[in-house]
């Protein structure tokens, strides 16, 4: 395997999460007792660039099929974030009736609702048919191809030149990492602005995070990665923001290198140098990820068979890709994870890849009131306690397997409880 960045032979794992079936790809009742297939799911280094990266096993247009079944619309947190986007993005960049906003992954219209609702141009790119097609129901206008500079030379041909191009949890699912921004250079205009989104490697690294690990997901990117390839295809970062989402991301923003006019912010060379301290450029720092990721499995198992033995019921809730990749890991079934509640309907009545775990309407957890509920989206548990605030009154309690096996309490994330 070659980095699909700098095409070095890579050669040291990062980690080795064994064979999974990938992330997404739910079953219905009758697939179950079809064959099941698994691709490998273990990630390199890159020595030169520091690229963290998974080869495309299964390939993207597989992945991003009619069936994805991924709808960003689903988590209130999620969609609250794009709002607050949206707010800053008119603010700061001066929005308005004369503006082009494009998205790309842009799901089912999550975020660029909202410019609708405000009369600001926007276009939508999405792969994925089923979730273009709620987005158009949202009025947001949508094209349904992977973007590439193939699809960037067409669309500017007609003329479409961006003002702002948005990229929120998307490059890191990009095969061709190079192509995408080149596309991205290609389409933007002369004074335009990029911003993208994607989990900060560090966070996953620090915070034990292996499951947000897939095959969706091939690459795994830190700032100064991201400056390098983004510099190599003609764009230069100049702002950068810390985000809380998905345990931890950065919102980088980019322009033309040849635009002046935007001066670098101060963040950039702050977090830069926190990298540099932390060891990222080296590699020792991607050392020991495998270790830790062990020690969770053991956890979670030991756990769950206890509970097993002493005859409690045990429930997960959230049926997350990161979900998938930690019970396939540990080896999950329905023998010790019974169901698994999750709000998304496009989810209910399908079982979950590899573990075959039954996914149920969130009325499942009150109407069969498991003694534990595994919170698998643990970046939004304090949403997910306060829905189901109705745990306590049947003595439940909720639990945690990342970055460590942890027991809380329903009536909120800082108190401990027992099961």
């Amino acid at each position: 395997m070659h980095c699909r960045h700098c095409r070095t032979l890579l050669s040291q794992a990062f980690i080795d999460l064994v064979n999974q079936p990938p992330s997404n790809a739910f079953l219905t009742a009758a697939q179950l007792d079809e064959p099941e297939i698994f691709y490998p799911l273990k990630l390199f280094t890159c020595p030169c660039c520091f690229l963290v990266q998974v080869d495309e096993y299964k390939k993207s247009q597989e992945i991003f099929s009619r069936d994805y079944v991924y709808f960003s619309s689903y988590s209130r947190s999620w969609v609250e974030h794009a709002e607050r986007y949206v707010d800053m993005a008119v603010e700061r960049f001066g929005l308005g009736g004369n503006s082009l906003v494009m998205e790309i992954a842009s799901n089912d219209g999550y975020l660029l609702q909202f410019l609708v609702q405000r009369g600001i141009p926007c276009l939508g790119i999405e792969p994925s048919t089923a979730t273009a097609d709620a987005a158009r129901s949202r009025g947001v206008e949508s094209v349904t191809e992977f973007f590439s500079t193939a699809l960037a030379e067409r669309l500017r041909s007609q003329g479409c030149r961006p003002d702002l191009i948005v990229g929120n949890n998307v490059l890191a699912h990009v095969p061709d990492i190079n192509d995408f921004l080149a596309g991205m250079r290609l389409l933007l205009k002369p004074d335009g602005i990029i911003t993208l989104e994607f989990p900060h490697l560090m966070r996953m690294v620090e915070g034990n995070q292996f499951d947000t690990i897939y095959h969706e997901h091939f690459s795994y990117l830190s700032l100064g990665t991201v400056r390098t390839i983004l510099a190599s295809q003609g764009l230069r970062l100049f702002d950068v923001e810390q985000l809380s989402t998905h345990g931890g991301s950065l919102r980088v923003y980019a322009c033309h290198a040849e635009d002046a006019a935007r001066s670098a912010s101060p963040a950039v060379d702050a977090l830069l140098a926190v990298e540099e301290g932390r060891g990222m450029r080296t590699m020792a720092y991607y050392e020991g990820f495998q270790r830790s990721a062990e020690a969770v499995k053991a956890d979670l198992l030991t756990f769950l068979i206890e509970q097993k033995r002493a005859g409690r019921l045990v429930a997960a809730y959230g049926a997350a890709a990161k979900g998938n990749t930690l019970l396939n890991y540990c080896g999950v079934k329905t023998d010790l994870v019974a169901f698994c509640a999750d709000a998304s309907p496009h989810k209910q009545g399908l079982f979950m890849p590899g573990s075959h775990i039954p996914v149920l309407p969130p009325e499942a957890v009150a109407e069969r009131k498991p003694d534990v509920l595994l919170i698998l989206p643990w970046n939004i548990k304090g949403e997910i306690m306060e829905q189901l605030a109705e745990v306590r009154e049947w003595g439940g309690c909720f639990a945690l397997a990342i970055p460590r096996l942890e027991l809380l309490s329903p009536v909120g994330p800082g108190r401990r409880g027992t099961c």
